[in-house]
């Protein structure tokens, strides 16, 4: 009832307008991480209504982009010396690269608009604003920065999905991104872009919260909170559990 009034309420605010705006939504506000956790798949979807209920003559295009948590980072590249060591040579450091991003699109990004657009909204991975700590040489950021797109893909962290983005009579889309079991806890923000003509016509954002939940929930509560009664339970509990070890080896 209340997602049918917000609707008819937006209709109502289109009618006269010139631009169209966006209705998003996501299947899940919270996701929980339990021990079992090995990943989820969260959905996308909403609406485009359109000014006085007009379609265009030619569809738009959809953008979502999910992102979060940002934090600092610090990269170290490894060489190798003598032919078998390898050793770090040089480091630099991103003062706030998002834990995770992934990114789908109703068609290929490249398609939809220009690099100076996607610059500005940060679509695509190639987009990613990581805020380099210190200003160095151009080739040596990129590569850096290159770097750490490359091993987060690896794990799953960054993900890039063109033409996923289903879109159903011009007016209603859905898109499927994976969650993998990997991802940091916290905020999350999942924003939608409406494309046409190389030109964003509207934008819109929805929250998420991934979060640990049950005995995992406590223990990160705990470390956080009392970090010395914390360190000083862990060290019980190894030492608890050597001696129960090496009691049940004399027994055997």
């Amino acid at each position: 009832m209340i997602r049918a009034l917000f609707l008819l309420a937006a209709a109502l605010f289109v009618i006269g307008a010139r631009e169209p705006i966006l209705v998003p939504d996501v299947s899940q506000r919270n996701v929980d991480i339990v021990y079992s956790f090995t990943g989820a798949e969260l959905l996308l979807f909403g609406a485009i209504l359109y000014p006085d209920g007009r379609f265009p003559q030619r569809d738009a295009d959809i953008a979502v982009v999910l992102k979060g948590p940002s934090q600092p980072i610090l990269m170290r590249e490894k060489q190798r010396l003598l032919g078998t060591i390898w050793a770090n040579a040089d480091s630099t450091r991103f003062q706030s690269a998002p834990g995770f991003y992934a990114i789908a699109t109703s068609r290929p990004l490249e398609k939809l608009i220009d690099e100076r657009t996607a610059a500005i909204y940060e679509l695509g991975l190639g987009n990613i604003q990581l805020s380099p700590a210190d200003a160095g040489a151009p080739d040596k950021q990129a590569r850096f920065e290159n770097g750490l797109v490359n091993l987060r893909r690896k794990t799953d962290l960054f993900i890039d999905q063109p033409g996923s983005v289903e879109i159903t009579n011009g007016v209603l889309y859905r898109a499927r991104l994976p969650i993998p079991a990997r991802v940091p806890t916290g905020h999350y923000t999942a924003e939608t872009f409406l494309i046409r003509d190389g030109r964003i016509l509207a934008a819109a954002t929805r929250d998420i919260v991934i979060r640990k939940s049950g005995f995992e929930r406590f223990v990160a509560v705990a470390a956080d909170r009392s970090p010395f009664l914390y360190g000083l339970c862990a060290i019980a509990l190894s030492l608890a559990l050597g001696w129960l070890a090496s009691a049940a080896f004399r027994r055997l």
